[in-house]
């Protein structure tokens, strides 16, 4: 019981911070795919990031409980604590489960609407910068087709145009850079493949281990709790 109450007391301090962590996760999540929704058509791959959402506000209250039971039990305190415990265990669970299943999932819808906008491009070596959402894509992550730019020269809608790529695939430090191949120094030559990829599993696994390492500081608190409610006799924990 001595180690119990401190246990609880630094876990609920500990709480309130990884509910900003929670809060981090599930924003970018949810901002992630709003910028890029031309590629990430299924509204449900942002579930993840609403649970994490959902976690963190329920993180605070179980926080403010975990510290107040440390200092001083109360019945009905302890048997809400256990509730919240559970309901955040649910919760981060689920949210792991399903960023784990997405980061796998999406690499493949990742590659063929990818290839989809490569394809249905339209565009001229002379043109201004446009706002379709490859080239939106391509400034962003400063990258140049699916797999590199040699996938605009294989594009129907480039065999007009077989001496350039769009402009935006230039770096942005060439200011005068209009997408000849004659000067491949002025273009990115990595792909947007990797690089979305890359950028969602970092998303969903950031998620993904933040909820692994809360569920086992969650059964911390719950066995700290149990043990201080050892304390109290059983038929007295009406709440339960």
């Amino acid at each position: 019981r001595s180690f119990a109450r401190p246990l609880l007391r630094f876990l609920g301090f500990i709480f309130w911070g990884t509910a900003a962590a929670q809060l981090f996760g599930g924003v970018s999540v949810i901002l992630m795919l709003k910028n890029y929704r031309y590629l990430f058509q299924e509204s449900y791959l942002s579930l993840p990031g609403w649970l994490a959402l959902a976690t963190a506000l329920t993180l605070l209250p179980t926080g403010v409980l975990a510290v107040s039971v440390s200092v001083k039990c109360s019945r009905n305190k302890q048997g809400t604590l256990m509730f919240l415990l559970l309901l955040l265990l649910c919760l981060e669970m689920s949210s792991a489960a399903l960023a784990c299943f997405y980061c796998v999932r999406t690499a493949s819808q990742l590659e063929s609407a990818m290839g989809y906008l490569v394809q249905q491009h339209n565009w001229t070596c002379s043109q201004d910068p446009g706002n379709s959402a490859v080239d939106m894509i391509q400034r962003k992550l400063q990258c140049c087709g699916v797999h590199n730019y040699t996938d605009w020269l294989k594009a129907s809608s480039s065999w007009y145009h077989p001496a350039c790529v769009p402009e935006s695939c230039c770096k942005e430090k060439h200011f005068h850079c209009r997408g000849d191949l004659g000067y491949m120094e002025q273009l990115s030559e990595e792909g947007c493949l990797k690089k979305l990829e890359d950028q969602l599993c970092f998303a969903m696994l950031y998620i993904f281990w933040c909820c692994t390492v809360l569920s086992i500081l969650e059964l911390l608190a719950g066995v700290s709790n149990g043990i201080l409610m050892r304390q109290q006799p059983f038929h007295e924990l009406r709440i339960l």
